[in-house]
């Protein structure tokens, strides 16, 4: 089960950081019109931090699961 979990972190994880990046880019565009450089850092930042919370999520409820389920 802990190879699945590994698998769904890594498809959906970048997924996850693809659609934050995306849409906190549109946003600080908006915000910082003169400064792009800044919107870009800012995005891909969040974005880079999104996808670290989606890895652990995902590999914490597969652990938590396999605890709990009948074997």
């Amino acid at each position: 089960m802990s190879g699945m979990a590994i698998i769904l972190a890594l498809v959906f994880s970048p997924l996850a950081a693809l659609s934050a990046y995306l849409i906190t880019y549109a946003e600080y565009k908006k915000h910082f019109p003169d400064d792009l450089k800044r919107a870009r850092k800012l995005s891909l930042s969040f974005a880079l931090s999104t996808m670290v919370f989606f890895i652990i999520l995902i590999i914490l409820a597969f652990l938590v699961l396999d605890n709990l389920l009948p074997k």
